[in-house]
């Protein structure tokens, strides 16, 4: 697709001994998380796949030396760009290195494809996901410049997941704008001070001996007794010796669905976030039979307000068990997921801590018969969106369709991705292993959930059987 590239910066190896200038810090719960999901480079969460791959449109003429000196900035800001995980011994800890320079690859993208460069943009950023990615290479964040012309080009920022997460990457692009601006000499927003992820990983565990974290536990022992995480039935088992080849079913919802689905979520006093996976467990127990739904999401897990410009994975693994035994409705099964997600979300505290006390509930993971998916709906904030910045207009590339044979990984199972977009529409993918989930079987459970979602925010009132 590229006629002409060329590269700013090279990648930085991590293999060399530490030195003065480098820091040890303890590893926080979440990457304690990721390493329970280690199985080298090839796969799991250390895989160069395990990757956060956005992209921007850019309006502007874009000035390569400025933007190769503000990833260099954002990196000398944010430290968990540039902080490598030792891993594999009893003494696992997290390395913080020095600043170092971001590959950033500039290419021409070919005049003359007739289509439209929407499709085109989103075709360069599927490239790009698919790519693969070095843990073992800092800094941890990489950059491709795709441009069609003098003014208008696509912008894509490659993180690995065991550095950041989605907030992360919306913390990264507007401290990259306004550092861009800065090193134009244009006005620039000024950045708040940060609290590095050493920091977070410090009251993390500070926060793990005290009283508030005692009553969560609690909570979750009681909660989540005799639970499992609801996984469903797989095509084919999973192959021990086969590495993990995951693809991206893509999809949008109409604006009269979403249209459907936001007034009902507004008259349930519910966030579109609990009507979807409220609709969701109906799907589940329609193809299971199972009233006692455990189904695993993520939060944002910056719950302390002076991590919220924190770059690093602070996301948290949380589990919603939601019975719906004796519901009649699809209002009832909402009422039951609305009060389940707010005892959760007022309780969230490190999954790790919850799973340790109880195994069965994560037992799922080990069948090699099932995959558990969980389900999502994107929620981190979006500073910077069609605001000129240093004489840049930045457009984030959220409305996705074309299918992706091969996409960036997650570490186990399957997960669904919801995005309720500006234009009024709902934006998706359900990610899965081609291994194991033929596309067909994804392709209809994709249509079920429309089908199942319709009919609940239609018709809230009607049994649960004809929802």
């Amino acid at each position: 697709m590229t006629v002409h590239e060329t590269t700013h910066a090279t990648v930085h190896e991590t293999t060399h001994a530490p030195n003065d200038l480098e820091s040890r810090a303890p590893l926080a719960f979440n990457q304690e998380f990721l390493c329970a999901f280690d199985n080298g480079e090839a796969d799991g969460a250390f895989g160069n796949r395990h990757t956060l791959v956005f992209g921007w449109r850019l309006s502007g003429a874009v000035d390569t030396g400025a933007l190769q000196g503000a990833l260099d900035d954002v990196v000398a800001r944010h430290e968990a760009l540039r902080t490598s995980i030792v891993r594999g011994t009893e003494d696992r800890y997290q390395r913080i290195h020095p600043p170092g320079s971001v590959e950033l690859v500039v290419s021409d993208l070919p005049a003359d494809d007739p289509r439209p460069r929407d499709v085109r943009a989103e075709e360069f950023l599927n490239e790009l996901d698919a790519g693969t990615y070095s843990v073992g290479s800092l800094p941890h964040l990489r950059a491709r410049l795709g441009r069609f012309d003098g003014n208008d080009a696509v912008l894509v920022l490659v993180l690995h997941h065991t550095a950041g997460d989605a907030w992360s990457m919306q913390v990264i692009i507007r401290d990259l704008a306004a550092r861009y601006a800065a090193r134009r000499g244009s006005e620039a927003p000024v950045l708040p001070d940060v609290h590095q992820y050493g920091e977070f990983a410090a009251w993390q565990l500070e926060s793990a001996a005290g009283a508030e974290m005692g009553r969560a536990l609690d909570y979750w022992g009681e909660k989540l007794r005799d639970a499992r995480i609801l996984a469903i039935p797989t095509d084919r088992p999973r192959d021990g010796g086969l590495t993990n080849v995951y693809a991206a079913h893509r999809f949008v919802f109409d604006r009269e669905l979403t249209s459907a689905t936001l007034n009902f979520s507004k008259a349930a006093r519910s966030s579109a976030f609990m009507v979807m996976v409220a609709a969701y467990n109906v799907l589940l127990h329609k193809k299971t039979g199972v009233t006692d739904i455990v189904v695993p999401t993520f939060t944002s897990g910056r719950s302390d307000e002076r991590f919220m410009e924190t770059v690093g994975p602070i996301f948290n693994y949380l589990t919603l068990r939601t019975d719906i035994t004796g519901c009649e409705t699809f209002r009832d099964v909402v009422a039951r997921t609305r009060a389940t997600c707010f005892e959760a979300y007022g309780n969230d505290i490190p999954f790790p801590l919850i799973a340790h006390g109880n195994p069965g509930l994560v037992s799922p993971f080990a069948d090699d018969g099932v995959a558990v998916v969980a389900f999502e709906v994107l929620q981190a904030p979006s500073e910077v969106e069609e605001e000129a910045i240093g004489g840049l207009t930045y457009s984030e590339i959220r409305r996705r369709v074309l299918p992706q044979p091969l996409s960036s990984h997650i570490p186990n199972g399957a997960l669904w991705a919801m995005d309720v977009l500006p234009s009024g529409e709902i934006a998706g993918s359900l990610k899965f292993d081609r291994n194991r989930f033929d596309e067909s079987t994804i392709v209809d459970l994709v249509s079920d959930f429309r089908q199942v979602l319709w009919n609940a925010v239609t018709g809230p009132d009607r049994p649960l059987r004809e929802i």
